[in-house]
């Protein structure tokens, strides 16, 4: 079921289209819709705008072509009833929403624009009613010098259509905020294609898969959710979802995810996670929740408007007080027009868009370049960070062990070596192992059974593979068997002092080679540093690695600050410490033994394809993997917030300058005196001006 929630207040949550109870705007859905699917009150708005500009305009032309030609082109007492017939549906139908939320704004006592337009709209159009159908309850010092009473019609008519023009505005910029949410959701297929327990294949809606499913996806086709591939190799397309540009070849084994586009072949893959469960589910969901959330700068925007309206209405009914006493004649009917103007121009509108809108563009934005935000806050904090910890494995590196090396004695081949040591490695579900198979597999190599093998804790493994016994191992386990590793020593020194784990290799109690494997730094690490380090951050490297292997990654990359051989509780406490010491730290990591660090980090920023323990723990969360989208991440931050306060700015500077001209101060020194249908016309500028600065984020180069 769709829950609708508010931009400003998302603790009002309700089942159905309408309207905050605390600050007017209209609720939007937790989730977006489809693109062709318009929301309820937009849609609402537009037809009451339409039909109110239709009605409008001949009350207008009416009353200002009077004033505009020096005389009326139809008699007075048919022109007042025409507006009256024109202008009454404007303000009570086209109007009724801001009726609606003034009244629920006085019943809640959270004062809103919706209750100074209500109050302008009606002043302006009960005056101007009785004016035509009592006159003789006003004084005669009120009538004009044609012995007529002055109207309003067009002014309440205008200002109610230009209210609504502004609201119309208002949601359709809000409805194009949600525009990254809704291309997310249009990566998923509608349907998925089942394999049968007996071979036939049949169609199923994409709601109807469940976990342990068999699916093929044939070339051209979307994955339809995250799983494994049971058959086929394939190159797969994930830079919609994951923002890697090169499609990635696949096989038997390996993972796919939900709305990655399978370019070649065919693959028939076993269902593991769906519906809200998979990475694009959660991916949309994170999207729509920090689109929701509120910024703690918006905390000086919700002080100041609680205090502005009831300050404003006090300000109205001031200036009219001061206008009806010492004001021209006719007194009253400047008293009116003042204080309607002062209500109409001082609608806090664009003071309520000026955080939500930016922070909604902001966070869409951020989506589309793969930046996921967790919430407004996470933004706000970015902005402010001075220290960057980063994890080595998986955030800096790729995060797997790669064979690097091959070295063999006694004019052995390479390809035999690796044959051999791949063979013995099938036996063993270590990292080490896995990626010594997997080059193996790369070139070809045909791999013999295993047997008698054995694998002594944390040194390496042995066993017999065609007659013969292989050990794979370190330089402590083949001293211990007495096997002279002189010959390679050097070599696996210098491996090691550049950061590899090196492995000694032996046929029957003979050393034969030595083969190398490390944690790849990725290519996109050194220059994200560069960009980093010119964006003043402090960079501090922090690992469970061995103190010699961090400090040659941390020498080949520029980090001067390495902590080394840290346990997992203990990243957590290194956070707190730089905290306590008054910086502004970010984390950043993949695994789950990242998870309390990046939780305890003012900004913790987990790399895409880590865990989920650490998504969820963080703040923010790079789809890319790499480090340049911190940077990124941190440009975005600082829009957002420049942006934020170029609003804030705007709607304040606005409504402090606008007041006293509404309020007449001008008319004694200039003649100047702003009509309320003037004032509205300013109102909905003060907000367009709002709207499109927000807007601008959309274009946000990152």
């Amino acid at each position: 079921m769709t829950t609708y929630t508010c931009p400003m207040h998302p603790q009002i949550r309700q089942d159905k289209p309408g309207a905050c109870p605390i600050c007017g705007m209209a609720l939007e859905p937790d989730q977006a819709g489809p693109k062709d699917e318009a929301a309820p009150e937009l849609a609402d708005f537009t037809r009451r705008f339409w039909i109110g500009l239709v009605l409008t305009l001949p009350v207008f032309g009416l009353e200002m072509g009077g004033h505009v030609m020096g005389r009326h082109l139809i008699a007075q007492p048919i022109s007042d009833w025409l507006q009256i017939a024109l202008s009454t549906p404007v303000v009570l139908w086209c109007g009724w929403p801001f009726f609606v939320r003034a009244a629920r704004s006085v019943r809640t006592g959270h004062l809103n624009m919706f209750t100074l337009i209500a109050m302008g709209t009606s002043v302006a159009w009960l005056d101007s009613l009785v004016a035509v159908l009592a006159p003789q309850i006003f004084p005669p010092g009120l009538k004009l010098s044609n012995g007529r009473l002055p109207t309003y019609f067009e002014a309440a008519a205008v200002i109610t259509v230009l209210v609504l023009l502004g609201q119309m505005l208002e949601l359709q910029a809000r409805s194009h905020t949600s525009d990254a949410i809704r291309a997310l959701l249009g990566l998923a297929p509608s349907q998925a294609r089942r394999v049968e327990p007996g071979g036939t294949e049949i169609d199923i809606a994409l709601d109807k898969v469940q976990p342990g499913d068999h699916l093929r996806v044939r070339p051209g086709e979307k994955v339809p959710v995250d799983g494994v591939i049971l058959e086929g190799r394939v190159a797969i397309d994930e830079s919609l979802v994951t923002g890697e540009s090169m499609p990635v070849t696949k096989g038997q084994g390996d993972l796919v995810i939900s709305g990655a586009l399978n370019m070649t072949g065919s693959f028939v893959m076993q269902a593991q996670k769906v519906g809200a469960d998979t990475l694009l589910a959660r991916i949309v969901a994170m999207v729509a929740e920090a689109q929701r959330s509120r910024a703690p700068i918006q905390g000086l925007a919700d002080k100041v408007s609680a205090i502005f309206v009831p300050a404003v209405i006090a300000i109205a009914i001031l200036t009219a007080l001061i206008w009806g006493v010492v004001g021209p004649e006719p007194r009253l009917a400047f008293a009116l027009v003042t204080g309607v103007s002062v209500l109409i121009i001082a609608c806090p509108c664009a003071l309520g868009l000026a955080t939500p809108l930016s922070i909604m563009v902001g966070v869409g934005r951020g989506a589309s370049s793969g930046i996921l935000v967790r919430s407004a806050e996470a933004l706000e904090r970015l902005e402010r960070v001075d220290t960057l910890v980063l994890d080595k494995t998986g955030t800096l590196t790729e995060g797997h062990p790669t064979l690097t090396e091959v070295i063999a004695l006694d004019g052995q081949s390479q390809s035999e070596l690796l044959r051999l040591a791949a063979s013995l490695e099938t036996a063993s579900e270590h990292p080490v192992a896995q990626a010594i198979a997997t080059a193996a597999k790369a070139k070809g190599l045909a791999l013999s059974p295993v047997t008698e093998f054995d694998s002594p804790l944390g040194l390496g493994v042995t066993g017999k593979v065609a007659g013969e016994t292989i050990m794979l191992g370190n330089d402590l386990y083949f001293e211990r068997q007495g096997i002279d590793i002189t010959d390679l020593k050097v070599q696996a020194q210098g491996a090691s002092q550049l950061g590899a784990t090196a492995l000694f290799v032996a046929r029957n109690y003979r050393l034969a080679g030595l083969i190398c494997i490390s944690d790849a730094i990725k290519i996109s690490t050194p220059e994200a540093l560069k960009t980093l380090k010119a964006q003043g951050l402090r960079l501090i490297m922090i690992t469970g690695d061995n103190e010699k292997t961090a400090k040659a990654v941390a020498k080949e990359l520029g980090i001067e600050e390495v902590l080394a051989e840290v346990l997992p509780d203990q990243k957590a406490a290194v956070i707190e410490r730089l905290r306590r010491e008054g910086r502004k730290v970010a984390m950043a990591g993949d695994g789950v033994n990242d998870a309390p660090a990046l939780a305890a980090a003012d900004v913790g920023i987990a790399m895409g394809p880590g865990s989920d323990v650490a998504i969820e723990s963080a703040a923010i969360t790079l789809l890319h993997g790499d480090l340049i989208g911190i940077a990124k991440a941190r440009q975005l931050s600082r829009a957002v917030m420049a942006n934020i306060r170029q609003n804030l700015v705007l709607a304040f500077v606005y409504n402090g300058a606008s007041i006293p001209i509404a309020a007449g101060v001008l008319f004694p020194s200039f003649g100047i005196l702003l009509s309320p249908a003037l004032g509205a016309g300013a109102m909905a500028l003060s907000s367009l001006c709002v709207i499109g600065n927000a807007l601008r984020l959309r274009t946000l180069r990152l």
